[in-house]
């Protein structure tokens, strides 16, 4: 199982959604790197298999990570596999109007999102060059938002009037 990650620890210390990770010697896991913890080895009722982000080094080959999933059942010992790059997610049309967690899996009981492009939940901004200028469904739903609350603060604006002229 080991092969395709990029390293191998253990969990040393579990509070709440943070952990503290334990990795080979010669091996520490980037700041932002997504992790996998599996329940492997261990008799639980369901298995456990959690994402957490590494954010913080320690030193001496730990690694301080935040679990993006629940952590129940989760204990010291526990297997960690570096997977060698941060959360990716779904990007693009299919996702539009779906709802994912921050791991990119629907939660919206709508089946999986089929998207050909993920990016990683951090990354830089877009270049201002690299953004689009056209009107598009974003920007109309703005629109109507906006036009909305204008007619609504105009009906305000329109019954204070007439309750103050009395």
């Amino acid at each position: 199982m080991a092969e395709k990650y990029a390293g191998v620890g253990h969990v040393v210390q579990v509070i709440g959604p943070v952990m503290d990770i334990q990795f080979e010697a010669g091996h520490l896991p980037a700041i932002y790197n997504a992790c996998r913890i599996t329940s492997e080895g261990y008799n639980l009722p369901e298995p456990l298999d959690v994402t957490a982000e590494v954010q913080q080094h320690l030193g001496e080959g730990r690694v301080r990570a935040v679990a993006m999933e629940p952590v129940e059942g989760m204990v010291r010992g526990m297997k960690a596999y570096d997977l060698g790059t941060g959360i990716s997610v779904p990007v693009g049309r299919p996702t539009l109007g779906r709802v994912m967690n921050v791991l990119g899996k629907p939660v919206d009981q709508l089946g999986p999102i089929k998207s050909d492009t993920h990016y990683q939940i951090h990354r830089p901004a877009p270049a201002l060059e690299d953004q689009s200028t056209t009107l598009d469904m974003f920007e109309r739903a703005e629109r109507l938002v906006c036009s909305a609350a204008r007619a609504s603060a105009r009906r305000f604006s329109l019954w204070s009037s007439f309750t103050t002229s009395r």
